[in-house]
């Protein structure tokens, strides 16, 4: 940490940490109806579906994935915030089974409050992420902002008939989680003074891994489909898979892998706006009625960085979850099943 940033809290300056500040799940649906429909056969995936990313064909056997994110600080060591923007910007590619191929930087940063040398940190700890993938930084673009805000637009590449995508999940799917949830609440813990950065390690480490290994793991099992899980959180994300898929799902809370803390601090309500957003509108969900306040809001937690979601049949999910700890990922939970209906609903059971 340079002295500039033992001096200066990054997550002061922001009115949110992370993917937490994104626009609501509601909110969004409304401003999506205005984006117009592409209506070419080389778009293979656009908004209609919410997937993670647009896939275009340019050739028979060669699709480009492009996606963008960005997001106010989620930490207050700059390098580090470079380091999970750019890893979660990066997700959005391994979650349609890609390889990055080059990004772009987004910066939006308050002139005159915060020193432009916590910026070159920024951008420092952001490269040496996209080194890691293998993704060249080419450019990108700058603003002067009333908050600070960084990410990247990426784009990358996959085989056509090698996608992944959020409409493919099958009744008798099983549901395996590769990173566990819960740095929406550590995040805003470390936000509001409760927790320091000390504390927010494990997060951290979860935040700042590359999602490539779960991908190959996937690509490798035959997922029927994937998504990872940011912003909108668990519940948002599946919602999406099963609606674009025209299935419902089970999952089972005690399955599901949390970090260190996040139900102890949930449980003390301290959660962001962004994860009681997410439950509010998760009106797909219907919970098992022993199911407390914390672990219904810990199901939508605001995800920054968070893993893959694998949908696979059962008959592969022994052979996934080997390749998921071959891969030395963070979690290779089995968390729920996929049914053929109530389409495009989940059910939260205790236990699976």
């Amino acid at each position: 940490m340079s002295t500039a940033s033992a001096k200066i809290r990054l997550t002061s300056f922001s009115h949110g940490a992370g993917c937490a500040c994104k626009l609501g799940l509601l909110d969004l649906a409304q401003v999506l109806q205005n984006v117009p429909g592409a209506n070419d056969p080389r778009v293979l995936v656009d908004a209609a579906t919410r997937d993670d990313a647009a896939v275009y064909q340019i050739a028979p056997d060669r699709a480009l994935i492009a996606t963008v994110d960005f997001f106010t600080p989620i930490v207050d060591d700059a390098a580090t915030w470079g380091a999970i923007a750019a890893t979660n910007a990066l997700s959005d590619v391994y979650a349609m089974g890609g390889m990055p191929l080059f990004g772009l930087n987004l910066v939006g940063w308050p002139r005159g409050k915060i020193p432009f040398e916590l910026l070159g940190e920024v951008i420092t700890g952001a490269g040496n992420a996209a080194a890691r993938a293998g993704c060249l930084v080419v450019g990108g673009h700058s603003v002067d902002a009333l908050e600070p805000h960084f990410g990247m637009a990426v784009i990358g590449e996959a085989h056509p008939d090698r996608l992944l995508t959020n409409a493919g999940a099958r009744p008798g799917d099983v549901l395996v989680l590769t990173k566990p949830l819960g740095t929406g609440v550590l995040t805003t813990a470390l936000k509001r003074d409760i927790i320091g950065e000390s504390d927010l390690a494990e997060a951290v480490r979860s935040m700042t891994s590359l999602n490539d290994g779960a991908m190959r793991a996937a690509l490798a099992a035959r997922a029927n489909a994937a998504t990872d899980i940011t912003g909108f959180g668990l519940l948002g994300h599946l919602g999406h898979v099963v609606r674009a898929s025209g299935v419902a799902a089970e999952i089972g809370f005690e399955q599901l892998p949390l970090l260190n803390r996040a139900y102890e601090l949930a449980n003390r309500g301290v959660v962001p706006g962004g994860t009681e957003r997410n439950l509010a509108a998760a009106t797909w969900t219907t919970f098992a009625e022993d199911l407390s306040p914390a672990e219904r809001l810990l199901c939508a937690d605001a995800q920054t960085s968070g893993g893959l979601l694998i949908s696979v049949a059962a008959s592969q999910a022994m052979y996934l979850t080997e390749r998921l700890r071959e891969e030395e990922t963070l979690a290779a939970n089995v968390i729920g099943r996929i049914s053929d209906g109530p389409a495009g609903t989940i059910r939260v059971s205790r236990r699976l």
